[in-house]
C-alpha cells in the first residue's frame, strides 16, 4: 500500500466547494492499488490497469454477413439479371477452398468467403432453379460481406486504461485473442459507524437506540464501485477508542470511511481523533445536505468522515467519495451529464452553497419533464432516498428557485 506523509496537504477550515475538495484530494493522493492479472470470467467490474490492444483482426477473415450466395461482382451483368451455376456450399467453421469464378457459391452467415468472391446476395432476393441461381440487378460490390478487421484491426486499442470493465468490453477482449487482462487490485476500504445510539440491524431495540443503516448502505455503495470492503462495525462515542481504532485500521487499508461524529457536538469525536492521529485536510463542504464532512490523513492513509444522517451520507458519497474512490482505484470516471427538468416547486437558498433536493420526476401535460420535491424535508429521512427518482442540483450562486425554472436533475441510476 502506498502511504503518504500527513503533511502532504494544507489544511483548510473554511467550507469548500465540492469541486475544490475533489481537486485537492485527487491532486495530492496517488493511485493506491497494485496490478494483477485475471481471467476474463473474473474481469467484469474491474479497472483496466493499462491500454488493451487487439491481437488479431476482428473479424479475422472475410466472411458472409447473411445466408445467401457469394459471387464475384465482376461476373454480374450490368443493369440486368444474372444467372450463374451453383458451385459448392460453405458454412461457418469450414475452410474456404472454393472459387466463385463465373459461379455462385451457397454460403451461410459467418462462413469464410470464397477466396475470389467479394459480394453476397441474400437468399430471399434470388431465385433458385435446379443447379442455377438467378441474381437481381443493382447490388453493389462488397454487399453483405464482412472484410477482415471491419470491427477492429490488429493492434488497435480496444480498452483504454482506467475503464471499469463491462461485459461488452470482456467480449471484445475475448474476440481479439485475450484470455487474461491486467487490472487494478480492488481498493481496500475500512468502514465503520460511530455513535452510542447505534445497534446492529436485527438486534432488539432498546430505548434511545436506532439501527445502524448508514454502514450497510455504505458497504452496498462501495460494492457497486468494486471496492473490497472491510466492515469494522460500530464504534462508541469515545475519543480514546476512536483514536486507537483509526490508527489500527490505517495500517492495512487504502481508505477509511466513517459515518457520524463529525459535527461540533460534545460527543462528536471523529474530527478530534483525526487531528490526534494524523492531519485534518478539510472540514465542511459548501453543500446541503452533507456540510459536516471531514477528510484527513491517518498514518498516511486517507480518511473520509461522512455525516450521520442517511440522506447526507448518500449525497456526500455520490458527489465526493465516488470520484475519490475512482481516482484511488486508477479508474477514469466519465462526467455525468444532468437532465434538464422543469421545477414544480419554489425554494429559497443561501448563496455560496450547493443544494441537492430529492425529487420525483414525471412528464407534465405539455410533455416537459417536471421535478417535484419530496414532500418531507430532513436529511434523516431514508424514504426520501427510496421513494425519490433522484436528486436535483441547485447551483451555488442561485438564491431562489421558482416554479417553472429549469434545473439539473441526476437520476439515482446514473451514479452506478
Amino acid at each position: 500500500m502506498v502511504q503518504l506523509s500527513n503533511d502532504c496537504f494544507a489544511s483548510s477550515s473554511a467550507m469548500m466547494a465540492i469541486e475544490d475538495a475533489i481537486a485537492l484530494a485527487t491532486s495530492r493522493l496517488p493511485v493506491l492499488v497494485a496490478i494483477e492479472t485475471v481471467s476474463l470470467d473474473r474481469a467484469d467490474g474491474r479497472i483496466a490497469a493499462e491500454d488493451i490492444f487487439a491481437r488479431n483482426d476482428l473479424p479475422p477473415f472475410a466472411n458472409s454477413a447473411v445466408d445467401g450466395y457469394a459471387v464475384r461482382h465482376a461476373d454480374l451483368a450490368e443493369g440486368a439479371e444474372t444467372t450463374l451455376p451453383i458451385a459448392g456450399r460453405l458454412k461457418a467453421g469450414e475452410t474456404e477452398t472454393i472459387s466463385a469464378a463465373k459461379r455462385a457459391v451457397r454460403i451461410f452467415t459467418g462462413a469464410p468467403m470464397p477466396w475470389d468472391a467479394d459480394t453476397v446476395f441474400m437468399q430471399e432476393d434470388v431465385h433458385v432453379d435446379g443447379g442455377t441461381v438467378c441474381l437481381p440487378a443493382g447490388l453493389k460490390a462488397g454487399a453483405n460481406m464482412r472484410p477482415p478487421g471491419e470491427d477492429i484491426a490488429e493492434f488497435e486499442r480496444i480498452i483504454p486504461a482506467g475503464r471499469r470493465l463491462r461485459p461488452q468490453d470482456i467480449a471484445l477482449a475475448a474476440a481479439t485473442g485475450h484470455k487474461y487482462l491486467p487490472v487494478r487490485r480492488p481498493l481496500r476500504v475500512a468502514v465503520f459507524s460511530t455513535g452510542d445510539e447505534l445497534i446492529k440491524p436485527g438486534s432488539r431495540l432498546k430505548p434511545g437506540t436506532i439501527y445502524d443503516s448508514n454502514r450497510v448502505m455504505l458497504i452496498a455503495l462501495l460494492g457497486r464501485l468494486g471496492a473490497h470492503v472491510r466492515n469494522f462495525g460500530i464504534l462508541p462515542d469515545d475519543a480514546k477508542v476512536l483514536k486507537t481504532r483509526l490508527s489500527e485500521v490505517a495500517e492495512d487499508n487504502d481508505l477509511i470511511l466513517t459515518s457520524g461524529g463529525v459535527s461540533l457536538g460534545e460527543e462528536d469525536h471523529v474530527r478530534s481523533a483525526i487531528e490526534a492521529t494524523g492531519q485534518l485536510v478539510f472540514w465542511r463542504l459548501a453543500i446541503k445536505p452533507g456540510r459536516p464532512l471531514a477528510m484527513g490523513m491517518v498514518n498516511g492513509t486517507p480518511l473520509v468522515g461522512l455525516p450521520g444522517n442517511p440522506a447526507a451520507v448518500y449525497v456526500t458519497f455520490v458527489n465526493f467519495v465516488r470520484p475519490l474512490i475512482a481516482h484511488l482505484s486508477g479508474a477514469v470516471l466519465d462526467p455525468i451529464e444532468p437532465l434538464l427538468v422543469r421545477s414544480a416547486f419554489a425554494q429559497k437558498k443561501r448563496p455560496g452553497r450547493r443544494e441537492y433536493v430529492r425529487v420525483n420526476v414525471s412528464q407534465a401535460a405539455d410533455g416537459v419533464l417536471e421535478a417535484r420535491r419530496f414532500p418531507k424535508e430532513g436529511a434523516a429521512l431514508l424514504t426520501s432516498l427510496t421513494t425519490s427518482d433522484g436528486i436535483a442540483e441547485i447551483a451555488d450562486d442561485v438564491t431562489a428557485v421558482a416554479v417553472g425554472d429549469m434545473i439539473n436533475f441526476f437520476p439515482h441510476a446514473v451514479f452506478w
